[in-house]
């Protein structure tokens, strides 16, 4: 996979990846603002297995905002989620607190370069694969990249926490 630059990308994840070393490809998409779901809508247009495209959640953990990065195919355990980090409870977190924390819009959030580092899981079955696609940063756009390059990024940690 090729590196991409700001000027290609143009967003804060590309940046991240770019500086990281981490390589990586861009793969956009016309997106459609009257899809349900921004996750399968990815799939579909970038003909990707589901499997392999990944949505970037963010929930609130005991009060403090966690990121969770399942694939499109599946739903965010929220249990799950808390078993992984060590909490207790999970929720989902509210739209506007999202977008405020990680500098992205709802349907284009992506796990790579948020305002500030956030605890992250990425689930499991995300290591099956040799990439994955998570949003580059805006609706339309996806990253491929390593799982394992995904995680050295965030920081994050595996476990399963999609159902």
């Amino acid at each position: 996979m090729a590196k991409k630059s700001r000027a290609a990308g143009g967003t804060p994840a590309t940046v991240a990846l770019t500086r990281a070393g981490i390589a990586f490809e861009l793969r956009a998409y016309e997106h459609d603002p009257r899809a349900e779901s921004y996750g399968m809508e990815a799939a579909q247009a970038l003909g990707a297995d589901p499997t392999r495209v990944f949505k970037t959640l963010m929930a609130s953990l005991d009060g403090e905002l966690v990121v969770g990065i399942v694939p499109v195919s599946g739903h965010l355990d929220l249990k799950a989620l808390a078993r992984a980090l060590g909490g207790s409870k999970a929720v989902m977190a509210d739209v506007g607190a999202a977008e405020r924390a990680t500098g992205y819009v709802a349907g284009g959030i992506s796990p790579i370069g948020q305002r500030r580092p956030h605890p992250t899981v990425l689930d499991a079955s995300a290591l099956d694969h040799d990439s994955i696609l998570v949003s580059g940063g805006r609706r339309g756009l996806d990253i491929e990249l390593a799982p394992r390059d995904l995680v050295a990024v965030t920081g994050a940690v595996t476990a399963t926490i999609g159902r």
